[in-house]
């Protein structure tokens, strides 16, 4: 999105959001909302990118055809809120519905989703198309209720493992990942437990762990004390780091044996004898090279795992 500037009252329509730095060719990324209105006190994103609006969903179809016939197997749709996508008539489950179909050989992913509005018609879509990838980036960032309310997350713990709960029923193959604050303004040892116990119920595949840092301009920022001592923060976050290790592990042994299908991104940085790629759960699989090309299926057994990377052979 470098070079462009749009105003509060502008719309996306045929303005091409694609970054084409650090890309491979082969998966690439398209903006199809900007801005946000959730007002998450910790975040800055409503003050530096204003309200929430979408591109016009042909435009974005036509994007992703032109980016396919160009060479490019794997979209990943951004937003700072897809499921609040909305054109007209057409909202987030409807376009994701509309890409599948248009473009029914290119990979489709999404990020970022906001619990509060992710609906069932998102989930049955993903579930209804192979062609969309079975994974949801879903930040809870903690699991009390009392520092969900300081946030304004807009949901609560209970109303988060219901959807989880959902999306597993569903969508059984989803992989789930998250984003988790720790140290949060008036965050206690109990708020601490909670995030680790919701941890423990849901188990994620993987996720993003910071300790808060206040931003200027946020509300958190203005109006609220960032009370929690830096040595707790860290000691706390080091925690979830070390229980994330091990559910990510864990969640990768479910792979073991089984056959994944994996499009290839390119040579693996710690053996140039071996391919890596992602799977259907955006998780990485490195493999013997063989007469396949990046670009390609591949059909992998997994025979081993660590807790970040599966480990195959070709099937």
């Amino acid at each position: 999105m470098a070079g462009k500037s749009v105003k509060n009252n502008e719309t996306y329509a045929d303005i091409s959001f694609i970054n084409l730095k650090k890309q491979n060719k082969i998966t690439t990324f398209l903006s199809i909302t900007r801005g946000c209105n959730n007002m998450c006190t910790f975040c800055i994103v409503p003050f530096t990118r204003g309200r929430e609006r979408s591109r016009d969903p042909y435009s974005i179809i036509k994007e992703c055809k032109r980016l396919y016939h160009n060479g490019y197997k794997e979209i990943t749709l951004l937003g700072q809120n897809v499921d609040s996508y909305v054109w007209e008539i057409v909202d987030f489950s409807k376009l994701l519905d509309l890409i599948a179909q248009e473009v029914p050989f290119m990979r489709i992913r999404f990020s970022t989703s906001n619990p509060h509005d992710m609906s069932d018609d998102v989930l049955k879509v993903i579930s209804k198309h192979t062609n969309i990838c079975k994974h949801i980036h879903l930040p809870v960032q903690s699991g009390s209720n009392k520092i969900l309310k300081l946030m304004n997350r807009k949901y609560t713990r209970e109303k988060y493992l219901l959807l989880v709960k959902k999306i597993k029923d569903i969508i059984p193959e989803c992989s789930i990942s998250h984003d988790i604050i720790s140290g949060f303004c008036n965050e206690n040892e109990e708020d601490h437990q909670d995030t680790i116990n919701l941890m423990n119920e849901i188990k994620y595949n993987y996720g993003y762990m910071f300790s808060y840092s206040p931003r200027p301009g946020t509300y958190a920022y203005r109006k609220l004390k960032d009370n929690v001592p830096e040595h707790i923060k860290k000691k706390r976050l080091i925690e979830i780091i070390d229980l994330q290790r091990n559910h990510s592990f864990y969640r990768m042994q479910e792979h073991l044996d089984k056959i994944e299908e994996v499009l290839i991104e390119g040579i693996s940085k710690k053996n140039n004898q071996y391919w890596y790629g992602r799977n259907t759960q955006n998780l990485v699989v490195v493999f013997p090279k063989k007469s396949l090309n990046i670009g390609d299926i591949a059909y992998v057994k997994i025979i081993d795992t660590t807790s970040a990377t599966l480990i195959g052979r070709h099937h």
